[in-house]
């Protein structure tokens, strides 16, 4: 069942948000260390406003547990996003700025910055069922383009995204990994 993650979620949420980060390799993390930026993600949970915020979380729950996430937002939004966390790492003493300096949704999308599926719940089909219906929430809200990027070289994913009819639109880099940025047309 996809719905809207809720507070309780948030110990399920962030290992498998960490996945994502993890595969970003994203220096902050490396100086900070994992237990204390979970710490400061997980506040965030709460925080309106917030990329990662939980308005803007959708979870898959099968069986009362979290199964998949799926973050995203318009990207009018993007680029003040982030402000919350910063306050939160700032209390936290960490100096960071930004997690995140590249742009990464482009005009008019309405962008999905994170989709990850639990590792005990990955190559069952559950990912392409979650995206699935994600796009008809998304679509019911009148959006008109939904996008996202996938690293080029994580093939599972990319292959749930041709699946479901995500189309590669350009490629851009995130940090230090290139990104295939994809659509998929909502109007159709």
């Amino acid at each position: 069942m996809l719905r809207y993650a809720r507070k309780e979620d948030a110990d399920q949420i962030l290992p498998i948000l960490f996945q994502i980060f993890d595969e970003m390799e994203l220096d902050v993390f490396k100086e900070v260390g994992d237990k204390k930026m979970a710490e400061v993600i997980k506040e965030g949970f709460f925080q309106p406003g917030y990329r990662y915020g939980l308005e803007n979380i959708l979870v898959n729950e099968i069986d009362g547990k979290v199964v998949a996430i799926m973050v995203g937002y318009p990207e009018e939004l993007e680029d003040n996003i982030d402000a919350p966390l910063i306050k939160i790492m700032h209390k936290h003493g960490i100096k960071e700025n930004n997690l995140f300096n590249d742009k990464e949704a482009w005009p008019g999308e309405w962008y999905l910055d994170s989709f990850a599926i639990a590792p005990e719940y990955q190559g069952k089909g559950i990912g392409t069922k979650t995206m699935e219906e994600f796009i008809d929430v998304v679509k019911k809200r009148g959006e008109k383009i939904l996008s996202l990027n996938v690293d080029v070289t994580n093939e599972a994913a990319k292959h749930v995204y041709d699946k479901t009819g995500f189309k590669k639109v350009g490629q851009l880099y995130i940090g230090s990994h290139l990104y295939d940025h994809m659509q998929y047309d909502l109007t159709k």
